[in-house]
């Protein structure tokens, strides 16, 4: 395989050739044997799980508020958000499909007196 210097260099950084410009021997390992280990008990399990419940760095109920409250504002302002861009698509469909039945004011705009 013919190769430019650039090539055999990458090459050789990576391990894949000799100096002399021949291809390096594969270190090729087994693979990794799942080992099944025993089972733990549940009252171990429980053990350990209070034991790492007490390492968590809990807030306290000052932040618990002030991140609830952030929660619930920005859930109003989103759901307002989503019913104003509802509301405008829907009015705006109302009034391209049936312009004559719209119950928006617009709709008398749109269309010319005694046409429907």
């Amino acid at each position: 395989m013919a190769m430019n210097r650039e090539q055999k260099r990458a090459m050789q950084r990576a391990g894949q050739l000799n100096a002399d410009g021949s291809q390096a021997p594969r270190d090729r390992k087994a693979p990794a044997q799942n080992v099944k280990s025993e089972r733990t008990k549940p009252l171990e399990f429980v053990r350990e799980v209070r034991a790492e419940m007490r390492k968590v760095s809990w807030p306290d109920r000052q932040e618990v508020i002030r991140y609830s409250m952030i929660v619930l504002v920005a859930l109003v302002i989103f759901t307002l958000g989503v019913f104003a861009v509802d509301y405008v698509f829907g009015e705006l469909f109302r009034i391209i499909l049936d312009p004559g039945n719209s119950t928006s004011g617009a709709a008398g705009l749109l269309t010319p007196p005694g046409l429907y």
